[in-house]
């Protein structure tokens, strides 16, 4: 298939009848210009569909208006917080570019070192893996990395939502619960992991070490593990996940070995993502609020980058969502029926 080709200032200036510098004032918005000629020139554009080039004009005016949300992955909790991005933004005058760097370790530096100065003026990085990554532009951190940091973060209470799924389990007669950790660079799968652990410290319950695994959230190896723990001669008879994707996957898992959720295996995500609710049975979870997470952070960077003093370190709460993945333990541990 042809692409068509790129319209250049040259066209609109010969549609326009005038001369590509004053196309070029008009584009960079520069003074003496008459404003018939500017209408005019705004209106070529339009119909023409140019676009200046970004890098072209990021090198003339050291800016681009133009703001990234760095991801690791497009996965449910990252679309959650584009969306709040994007509400953030509204009304700035910054146009918004999302970027996938990969779940490598110091993908935040490859995309920052591409893209910084000459695409973006500033970024929100979501999940970060490297601690204090040197930002060549203003950047703030979602759900960030382990450790003590100056950046910039917004993040939610992950500790204490990791006790309220915990001691909701207990209170319903649970003690062998699993726990599917995130990705241990991760802060909040530290706080998460540290919340189940206190938990059932306080209530007198043993961790026992080999219900305990690591998925860093990915749902192949959130069922591998899954299959591993439901073939125990002495399995769980709930897990909590820490976050809602490997919950669903785990269901599925349990439902593949001819278990009910939650008759034989309770299950308690952590999220909330809009597929926790659209699964069968509908999943509890932990409620983080991540558009709001993504709006604070796309609200934080700007008043970074206009200069404005404010908090940098924001966390918000969570809230359990209790729906039909969670019942009382049964009183006969039936086998799980390995396929």
């Amino acid at each position: 298939m042809e692409t068509a080709p790129r319209i250049k200032m040259a066209d609109v200036a010969a549609k326009a009848g005038v001369s590509v510098a004053t196309v070029s004032k008009v584009v960079n918005g520069r003074y003496g210009v008459a404003k018939d000629t500017v209408e005019l020139v705004q209106g070529v554009i339009a119909e023409l569909g140019y676009e200046s080039n970004l890098i072209a004009a990021s090198l003339r005016n050291r800016r681009t208006n133009v703001l990234g949300i760095l991801v690791p992955d497009f996965e449910p909790f990252s679309a959650e917080l584009l969306k709040g991005a994007a509400i953030g933004a509204r009304g700035s005058g910054y146009e918004l570019l999302s970027h996938s760097g990969g779940d490598q370790h110091g993908w935040e530096r490859r995309s920052l070192s591409r893209l910084g100065g000459t695409l973006i003026d500033g970024a929100v990085l979501v999940t970060p893996t490297v601690l204090d990554a040197r930002t060549i532009v203003p950047s703030v951190a979602v759900d960030p990395h382990f450790g003590p940091s100056s950046m910039p973060t917004i993040d939610a209470d992950s500790y204490s939502g990791a006790q309220q799924a915990t001691a909701h389990l207990l209170s319903l007669g649970h003690r062998r619960i699993a726990f599917l950790g995130g990705r241990s660079e991760l802060d909040s799968a530290h706080l998460r992991e540290a919340g189940y652990r206190r938990t059932m410290d306080e209530a007198g319950v043993p961790v026992d070490p080999s219900l305990v695994r690591e998925t860093r959230y990915a749902p192949d190896r959130a069922a591998e593990i899954t299959r591993d723990l439901l073939e125990l001669p002495d399995r769980p008879t709930a897990i909590f996940a820490a976050n809602d994707v490997t919950a669903i996957r785990a269901m599925e898992v349990a439902t593949e070995y001819g278990l009910s959720i939650p008759e034989d295996v309770s299950v308690v995500g952590f999220d909330d993502i809009p597929e926790a609710s659209l699964a069968v049975p509908q999943l509890t979870t932990v409620r983080q609020p991540m558009q709001a997470m993504g709006r604070a952070a796309m609200e934080m960077l700007l008043e970074i980058i206009n200069g404005v003093e404010r908090e940098t370190h924001v966390r918000m709460s969570t809230e359990l969502i209790v729906r039909g993945s969670t019942a009382p333990p049964p009183k006969k541990l039936r086998p799980a029926s390995i396929p």
